[in-house]
């Protein structure tokens, strides 16, 4: 099954990106994947602390994977999957796309500060386009939930 993938954050433009996801594959049939990303520890040296900490994130992530699922769910019909991956944000999300072949489409939100479309967006889009194999679809933070339902 085709599935959108999209990068599970704090911002509120994810929600816009997963939004517009849900939508998009509610109506195409599709799948969503929801990548969520622990960044690396540094102090890594510290051993116990690290896995502490490694242990609260990926409890962190899986919770709010519950609160976004039941909204898909109930709103779309659509329930998604979760991905957890370590490392850095932009080396997972292209290891992601490269490891399932069912993810068809990346949908990234865009920074609503109005100092550039954000960090993933910019690593992954002039970055990384050329180890992108599959289309890239950037959600504005600023976009009206109507709008978005309007175009998705």
């Amino acid at each position: 099954m085709r599935k959108f993938l999209v990068v599970m954050d704090d911002s509120p433009e994810f929600l816009n990106a997963l939004r517009f996801a849900a939508i998009r594959a509610k109506k195409t049939g599709s799948g969503v994947e929801i990548l969520g990303i622990i960044a690396p520890e540094e102090f890594q040296h510290w051993i116990g602390v690290g896995d502490v900490m490694r242990a609260e994130a990926r409890e962190r992530i899986e919770e709010h994977f519950k609160v976004f699922s039941k909204w898909m769910i109930d709103k779309e019909g659509v329930e998604p999957e979760l991905v957890i991956r370590e490392g850095e944000k932009a080396e997972q999300v292209l290891a992601q796309i490269d490891e399932d072949k069912d993810v068809a489409i990346l949908i990234l939100g865009a920074g609503t500060t109005g100092t550039g479309p954000g960090p993933l967006v910019t690593q992954l889009v002039t970055r990384g386009v050329n180890d992108l194999h599959v289309p890239v679809t950037v959600v504005p933070g600023t976009m009206r939930k109507d709008d978005i339902i309007a175009v998705s």
